[in-house]
């Protein structure tokens, strides 16, 4: 088996195993950094900073007003439904205080989406922006939600700039639909009765369940990881002994544009670098990207994270230049293959690396990364973190040679406990504490991971296996080209063949110039069946174009 031949690649200095310290719960490592950074800036958003302590204090409370005003006692889940604002992360170190479980929704969810994944977590309190509450509205009486917090945007920014925010987006951007919810406690007020009610300290064991993370529903309906405290842990840990190289405590300042209710931003941006003692800058709408370049123009950023598209979005914007990259270290990106180019670019123009990782909900997220140490390799996903084995097996579950795609499989302190309330689900991608991850890969003899593309993507053409990232990767390298999406599609006897749907960056742009274009790259039967041309396709709240809504176009596709 292909467990080991990556130890030698860590840096000198980073272990091959990591230990918790005898950390049993994310509740002891909110303390320890609450005390050990009491004075150091944790969190800014809209130009409100917020210290550790202060930080410290406000989770405290919330979690003061869950034990004492709500029905709701430890164990309990309770849904967080919120865009990068400072309420989020008090409310979830608020949550994780109390001794309850978060359940993170997307706050772009529609109401029939927010009804099923609260009834199937059995979500029994709130936080929500009041942007969203007329969804809630629709659905509450189908849930088993029994206490709702709902906040406004500016709740947490001051009195005065408070009150001006949220004026400005009720009355003058008019993003507030009206609803009715006559049950709710407004963020201030519960902040406020958690203020003056006695806090009881509650200290989960590591076994315990800390965030049911939903998968996003890619692959059917949606399903909740168990992450356990021990996962949450692990994962910061196997991350912080990577970053450890570059990365020093109470000098970093992160800009963290991903939204925390996703695991990846979660646990890289902000669990990770808070035991630094980081400055945590958020960004709560990274698609104004007017206003991230103006907030990256004041920050002597060292770090910041995102997904491809965002970066190329950033580079092509007029003012990029105008950003002073001086202070930056790194940048990482994750939840979306990295293009090569875009890469290339980045390290053009700001001098810095980006860095590529590989995760998935189920891991907690983070299962391999490109060292620190100038060794990252561009086009791989880096080695596997330490304490976590990888293997790339065939159909058979047989180890595959060096170089040969297969089936990626993960081990480690990371990887989830199971899914919610789904023993049969769970049983299919865990097997003898093996997680099938459902992606291709290969891995090369020092140890590095390519990921091939989605196993549930691929593409069967007459026997051979297509992957749509290679499609992708060759058609998104056409100037003319703005966005790719490839996928199957079948023809009228029934055979599968290579759709591709395709956003022009020149009008000019033919369907016969783009197939032409490809059969000179690729083979015959590669080669896309069908081009359809969009002015936009559709994206997850990560960017990430979503295959099986073009899946099912297709099918549906009286064209095909």
């Amino acid at each position: 088996m292909r467990f080991l031949p990556w130890l030698s690649k860590y840096p000198s200095g980073v272990p091959s195993t990591v230990t918790l310290d005898g950390k049993k719960s994310l509740v002891g490592l909110l303390e320890d950094v609450f005390s050990q950074y009491k004075h150091l800036p944790m969190l800014e958003n809209m130009g409100k900073t917020l210290t550790y302590g202060e930080v410290d204090r406000l989770s405290k409370n919330f979690a003061a007003y869950l034990q004492r005003h709500t029905p709701l006692k430890a164990g309990d889940h309770v849904a967080l439904q919120l865009p990068n604002l400072l309420q989020y992360p008090i409310a979830l170190f608020g949550v994780l205080r109390a001794g309850m479980v978060v359940v993170n929704v997307n706050p772009l969810y529609t109401p029939s989406e927010m009804a099923y994944q609260l009834k199937d977590a059995k979500a029994k309190a709130i936080v929500i922006l009041e942007n969203f509450a007329q969804k809630l509205e629709e659905v509450i009486l189908e849930t088993h939600i029994k206490a709702v917090c709902i906040t406004s945007v500016g709740d947490a920014l001051g009195s005065v700039k408070g009150r001006l925010v949220n004026f400005a987006v009720r009355y003058v951007k008019k993003l507030v639909p009206s609803y009715h919810l006559p049950q709710a406690c407004s963020w201030r007020r519960a902040m406020g009765l958690g203020k003056k009610a006695r806090f009881e300290r509650v200290l989960p064991q590591a076994h315990q369940t800390a965030f049911l993370q939903y998968t996003g529903g890619t692959t059917g309906v949606s399903k909740a990881a168990m992450l356990t405290h021990a996962n949450v842990l692990a994962n910061t840990e196997q991350m912080l002994v990577c970053m450890h190289p570059m990365f020093q405590s109470c000098k970093e300042v992160v800009i963290t544009p991903l939204p925390l209710y996703h695991v990846l931003s979660l646990i890289c941006n902000l669990l990770t670098c808070m035991r630094l003692g980081a400055k945590n800058v958020l960004i709560t709408n990274p698609r104004d990207l007017v206003a991230l370049i103006k907030e990256l123009r004041k920050q002597r950023f060292t770090l910041i994270s995102g997904v491809n598209t965002l970066f190329r979005a950033l580079m092509t914007h007029p003012a990029f230049s105008s950003i002073d990259f001086t202070h930056l270290k790194a940048a990482l990106t994750g939840g979306m293959a990295l293009q090569k180019q875009v890469a290339q670019q980045w390290q053009e123009r700001t001098g810095r690396p980006l860095i590529e990782g590989y995760g998935l909900t189920e891991a907690s997220p983070v299962v391999s990364f490109n060292m620190l140490d100038g060794t990252h390799r561009l086009g791989t996903i880096g080695i596997p973190l330490p304490s976590t084995l990888v293997r790339v097996v065939d159909e058979q579950g047989k180890d595959v040679p060096a170089g040969v795609p297969g089936h990626l499989m993960v081990q480690g302190p990371q990887v989830m406990a199971g899914y919610w309330n789904k023993p049969a689900e769970t049983q299919l991608v865990l097997e003898g504490g093996w997680l099938r991850t459902g992606d291709v890969a290969f891995m090369d003899e020092e140890g590095f991971l390519t990921i091939v593309d989605r196993l549930k993507d691929m593409i069967n053409v007459s026997g051979f296996n297509v992957y749509p990232s290679e499609i992708e990767y060759i058609i998104q390298a056409h100037p003319k080209v703005a966005e790719v999406g490839a996928v199957g599609a079948m023809n009228a006897q029934g055979q599968e063949m290579v759709k591709v749907y395709v956003v022009k960056q020149d009008p000019s742009l033919t369907e016969h110039e783009l197939i032409a274009y490809c059969r000179t790259r690729m083979t015959g039967y590669k080669v896309p069946k069908w081009v359809e041309f969009r002015d936009c396709l559709p994206k997850s709240h990560l960017g990430k174009v979503v295959k099986r809504v073009l899946r099912a176009e297709s099918t549906s596709s009286a064209t095909v």
